[in-house]
């Protein structure tokens, strides 16, 4: 297993006074370049450019390119995905919260960061695996295990019946993904793109109940 590629902390600026003004600089111009070179074609040089800032002034903050990519990871899923699980907040009946639930999922992962973060690290995971574990701890693992509660809860109250709470949630995103989100993976053109995406909430969200809602029968897909 390849080491990250890290490049040693400049020893000619001091950290203190630095402020976090500065820090998103640098994430900002990380994105850009990220975005346009993946992980592997971005330099910390390049980085400093597109933030404009010095290489050493870049270094007090992230002393090597993983852990710049990793603070972008988590700061792009700290902002984002709480929106998108928002709706189970309301309290609202189950069929309505699983509904928005599949909207803002579909959303979420239909945003050209998302879809820019997803190509990075399925493109660099076979040589740089951290990265995947950042990824996953940060956005797909919190998802998951939120969800699951939520799926324990409304079991407990008798208004579903889900014996494996992570693995239904995991099922649940995995169904999200269908048709939309794929095909925007690879750059394809959807055709109707709004009906298409009411077809997969709709249908997510049937075939889930199908399983787990009390007294009903297994749909047949």
């Amino acid at each position: 297993m390849p080491a990250l590629p890290c490049s040693p902390p400049s020893d000619t600026c001091s950290l203190t006074g630095e402020s976090e003004a500065k820090r998103q600089q640098i994430l900002d111009g990380a994105r850009a370049v990220f975005a346009q070179h993946g992980f592997e074609g971005a330099s910390m040089s390049a980085i400093a450019r597109e933030a404009n800032v010095s290489k050493g002034t870049l270094y007090n903050y992230f002393t090597c390119k993983a852990e710049l990519f990793e603070a972008f990871v988590e700061q792009n899923c700290r902002e984002k995905l709480p929106t998108a699980l928002e709706p189970i907040k309301r309290n609202q009946p189950v069929r309505e919260t699983l509904t928005a639930i599949a909207q803002a999922i579909i959303n979420l992962t239909t945003l050209p960061e998302s879809l820019m973060l997803y190509r990075i690290i399925i493109s660099e995971a076979p040589h740089f695996p951290k990265l995947t574990d950042v990824f996953w701890k940060n956005g797909p693992k919190i998802a998951i295990e939120t969800l699951a509660e939520w799926l324990s809860a409304q079991t407990r109250q008798g208004l579903l019946q889900v014996e494996d709470p992570v693995f239904a949630a995991e099922l649940f995103f995995t169904m999200c993904q269908t048709r939309i989100t794929h095909k925007k993976r690879f750059n394809m053109v959807i055709e109707n793109e709004e009906a298409e995406r009411q077809k997969v909430i709709h249908t997510v969200v049937d075939v889930f109940l199908s399983v787990h809602e009390k007294n009903s029968q297994p749909a047949r897909v």
